[in-house]
């Protein structure tokens, strides 16, 4: 019997499932394996314990997998996907393709058709394909210049708003001036100064969760800053849109990522904003999960393409 893998490599978490050619039969998640992000011994680590506890779950062992496709974050480049296959094929000795991320997740929310899909999560981009098979891409190039809207963006948008406060005398108006110096385990704002400031870079990314709850109990520095994200997430699907599809063509729209998972609020703003810009757009109901584009594709053995 053949068996198919697929993983969605993120920066913060790495999801796989192994199924036959009808159904899941295992799955295994592990920390994040983007290697731009966490280097390659972290990675293989995150990568080969993923698969080993889907294949455990499946009770198959890796070597018995047919095809696998990993979609992951830095992918595109080709050292990355290198290196990646490397990785990967020490223990999967059969076939194996590397694709983006965004690739994967494209598949997942409009498998072989016209679409565009934006994903958020620690890193951000938007990613489509036309009827004509050409595809175009938006953001994503990295943490320190791009990833407008990931969680990333937002916790770091969450400590510049906060240290903005306190420049202006009006620190004690957020509650996310607390909540980032108890996640941080910081004794005062001078001591967040050097947190946020640090290298490496310091995991803004975890603080989503803080400003996603402040939000939802009417903190306005943290509305404001998931508006903004909502509207950023909006802006690089519209380059996407009028980049490779005529006006007034409808298109598919899917969302991927923690961002958009758990927060409705960047959903609404997302959704709104973009409607606004491109009433023609056609958004699907649910967060979708670029794992399961990653094993479609490793069963039809069809990929669909990577941006320029």
């Amino acid at each position: 019997m053949p068996y198919y893998l697929g993983v969605d490599g993120g920066g913060t978490r790495t999801t796989c499932v192994v199924g036959d050619e009808q159904i899941i039969l295992g799955r295994g998640s592990s920390d994040g394996s983007n290697i731009l992000r966490v280097g390659e011994a972290a990675a293989r680590g995150s990568l080969q314990s993923a698969i080993r506890e889907a294949c455990a779950a499946a009770k198959i062992n890796p070597a018995q997998i047919t095809r696998a496709c990993i979609g992951a974050a830095g992918a595109a480049r080709p050292t990355v996907r290198e290196t990646l296959h490397r990785i990967v094929t020490e223990i999967i000795p059969n076939e194996v393709e590397i694709v983006g991320d965004m690739v994967v997740a494209l598949e997942a929310a409009c498998p072989a058709k016209p679409g565009i899909v934006v994903i958020s999560g620690t890193g951000s981009i938007a990613y489509g394909r036309n009827h004509k098979g050409q595809t175009a891409r938006a953001g994503g190039w990295g943490a320190a210049i791009s990833d407008e809207g990931s969680g990333h963006w937002i916790g770091r948008a969450a400590v510049a708003q906060c240290l903005r406060a306190f420049d202006a005398g009006k620190a004690s108006e957020s509650m996310l001036v607390d909540a980032i110096l108890k996640k941080w385990k910081l004794r005062d704002v001078d001591a967040l100064v050097i947190a946020a400031n640090q290298t490496p870079a310091a995991n803004f990314s975890e603080l989503f969760p803080m400003v996603v709850f402040a939000a939802e109990n009417r903190d306005q520095t943290a509305t404001s800053i998931l508006t903004q994200a909502g509207s950023e997430l909006a802006g690089l699907a519209g380059i996407v849109m009028r980049r490779i599809f005529a006006d007034r063509e409808p298109v598919q729209v899917g969302m991927a990522g923690g961002v958009f998972q758990n927060s409705a609020a960047i959903r609404q703003i997302f959704y709104n904003a973009l409607r606004a810009a491109h009433p023609y757009a056609k958004f699907l109901d649910t967060v979708v999960e670029p794992v399961q584009g990653a094993i479609a594709m490793a069963r039809l053995r069809r990929t669909v393409g990577t941006a320029p």
